[in-house]
Parts: C-alpha cells; structure tokens; sequence
C-alpha cells in the first residue's frame, strides 16, 4: 500500500486523511500529544510538530517517516498575506527541515485570498505563484509541487449562517471539502505534478442566499450584486472535473 504524508491534520487535514485512508496508509502532523493520540488511534501514523515564525537555534529534526512517503500534503498556512515576510520564511524554512528533499508527488493547500479583493473575475492568471511569496518558496525548492488555491472552506460543522457576515449580497467563492478531496484523487491518479489550480465551486450566490438557503428561509429576491469571484475553469478542462456541489446553497 502506498504511503501518504499530510502536514498539518487539523480541520481540512483529517477530512482528507479520512478520504484517501482507504488507498494509502497515512502519516501526519499535529500540534499536540492529545490530537497524536487521538489520531493514532484511528490508524493513523500521527507525530507531534509544528513550524514557528521564528528562526531556532537548532534545526527542526527531518520526518522519519517522510523517505518511505509517495505523496505529501501540506496544509499548514503558506500563503503569506496574514503574515510579515520574514515570519513567513522562518515557518517555511522551519517546514523544509522537517521535510527535506522530498521527490515524490507534493500538494500545497494555498488560498484563493491571495488574490485582490476587488471586484472581478479572477483566475490562475491573475496572479502568478512567483508574485506570492509561500507559493514561490516553497516552489523554488520543489518545482513539482502542485498549488491548490482554496476558495472558503465549507461543509459538516462550517456553514456560512454560523458565522458573522458583513456585505450580504456580495457572492460567495466557497468550497465543499468533499470537492477538495476529490480534486486530490484525481491529481494523484493522474500523477500530476507542477499544477496550479483554483479550487472554488463553480457558483456564486450571495451570502444572503446561502444564508437563508442554511436557515429554511425564502431566497432573497435580488441575485448576488458586484464582487470577487474565483474560477476553477481550468481546474475543470484540465482533469474533466464534476464538482459533487457546485452550489454553496446546497453545502448543508
């Protein structure tokens, strides 16, 4: 059975794990001794890590585990736009300890915030991997690592109505973590490698109507009004992609 690596096992990390479990056997990272157990005890070859924004003494000791690995997913946050530069780069050198000169198949869960938020259709060419500093370290070191910018994370327990909005008729660029799951599927079925892809499903209603789409009430008459939208056109042509839930009113 092949190996399979994810950094980072928290929200999006577990429901991947979850979903490519029954193919590889999983290892991962987390940041406590509670989640390790926790995760073990789910088959689930689990180490304690984590990646600071600062420069340590000592380098951070490589993955054990990581030269039997086929396949590593790193979820952490490398985007860089909530973080100075220099923090930045001390979490991703801290990173590139752990995971040495890794060959295998790479995938790198970026953002779609990484774009503008003016209004305006945006898509991989707006904005290239060069001009986002996680994306370009981390691609300099390994230039077959596949970028997927996410679109806002949705699905079980995150749904729009419990959290506090502001701009209700703006659209909404979500992201069923099922689709994510099986974005990667494909990838690595296809052994893709050197990809960027934005993954946001192909939708955009307001938050108005996502809202009351989550809370049994009318749909708001009026559609989305201006705003971001992020297109996964290319992610689409290029792996004959079907997302399971285009529609964020449809998530819950």
């Amino acid at each position: 059975m092949k190996k399979t690596g994810i950094v980072g096992c928290g929200w999006l990390g577990s429901r991947i794990a979850d979903s490519m479990s029954k193919q590889y056997r999983i290892y991962s990272t987390v940041t406590t001794k509670d989640k390790a157990e926790e995760f073990n005890s789910r088959g689930f070859n689990t180490s304690v890590a984590s990646f600071p924004d600062f420069q340590l003494e000592e380098k951070i000791a490589q993955w054990t585990d990581i030269k039997d690995m086929d396949i590593l997913i790193i979820t952490i946050p490398l985007s860089g736009k909530s973080c100075c530069v220099s923090a930045l780069y001390n979490r991703i050198q801290n990173l590139l300890s752990f995971i040495g000169d890794f060959k295998g198949q790479m995938f790198v869960m970026s953002s779609t915030g990484v774009y503008p938020d003016g209004p305006g259709e945006y898509t991989e060419e707006s904005l290239s991997s060069d001009n986002v500093p996680g994306e370009r370290m981390i691609k300099n070191k390994y230039p077959q690592v596949n970028i997927l910018r996410l679109a806002g994370l949705m699905g079980d327990n995150r749904l729009l109505k419990n959290y506090a909005v502001s701009n209700p008729e703006a659209p909404v660029n979500h992201i069923h973590y099922e689709d994510i799951c099986r974005v990667i599927e494909r990838m690595t079925e296809r052994c893709s490698e050197g990809k960027l892809y934005n993954v946001a499903a192909p939708q955009h209603p307001s938050k108005a109507q996502v809202i009351n789409a989550q809370t049994n009430l009318p749909s708001p008459e009026k559609i989305a009004g201006e705003g971001k939208i992020i297109l996964s056109s290319k992610l689409v042509a290029e792996l004959d992609f079907v997302f399971n839930y285009p529609n964020p009113c449809e998530f819950h």
